[in-house]
């Protein structure tokens, strides 16, 4: 099974090895002949802003926003969730806009102010390692946007159909918990919606 990563910018190794671990194989996405035939595509954490001028520069924008139009799951960490979110806090223009959540970036403090902690996850597990850097939070979430974990007060990770976003770092980790969620997320695609992705 064919997971893809975005390889623009950011922590791409650390999600391919998570990929890996779990037995699929992972595909690094840097242009649109690497998206047919992907059963999942992961948006990993980096610079959000930097990550969409390289979206628009290689043409990847629209062909992304396609495959979500064909059912592919989508999996976005920190940087990844701001990509997803349909509205960012202080900004006048979203970049995907697939979930339906409003997302505020920088929520937990700069870099020096990275911390690790323990979550619950709901459908997941307990005592997940979350790493925080530079995190984004979900401020507020639309219809059929369903809450797996917050923290502190605010929502850190939430799932909508066929999209899982969260403001940390869980490839940072040796926990595989959360992707192994993901990858079973990808699994429950029908062949038939798989079979349009060779048509992008």
């Amino acid at each position: 099974m064919k997971i893809g990563v975005l390889a623009l910018q950011g922590a791409v190794r650390e999600h391919v090895r998570q990929i890996q671990t779990l037995g699929c194989e992972a595909i690094e996405v840097k242009s649109m002949n690497d998206l047919p035939g992907l059963k999942g595509l992961v948006l990993p954490g980096g610079e959000s802003t930097v990550m969409r001028k390289l979206l628009d520069r290689y043409g990847l924008l629209e062909p992304v926003r396609s495959l979500a139009k064909k059912g592919v799951p989508m999996f976005g960490t920190c940087a990844g969730l701001i990509l997803l979110a349909k509205e960012i806090v202080g900004c006048e223009e979203a970049h995907l806009k697939l979930m339906d959540v409003v997302v505020e970036r920088n929520s937990f403090g700069r870099q020096v102010d990275s911390f690790e902690v323990e979550i619950s996850i709901e459908k997941v597990g307990k005592d997940i390692p979350a790493v925080f850097i530079r995190a984004p939070h979900i401020v507020s979430v639309g219809p059929g946007v369903e809450i797996l974990a917050e923290y502190d007060g605010r929502i850190v990770l939430a799932k909508q159909g066929q999209y899982l976003g969260c403001s940390f770092h869980p490839e940072l980790t040796g926990d595989t918990r959360l992707m192994e969620y993901f990858i079973e997320m990808a699994k429950e695609i029908h062949p038939s919606t798989l079979a349009k992705t060779n048509r992008i």
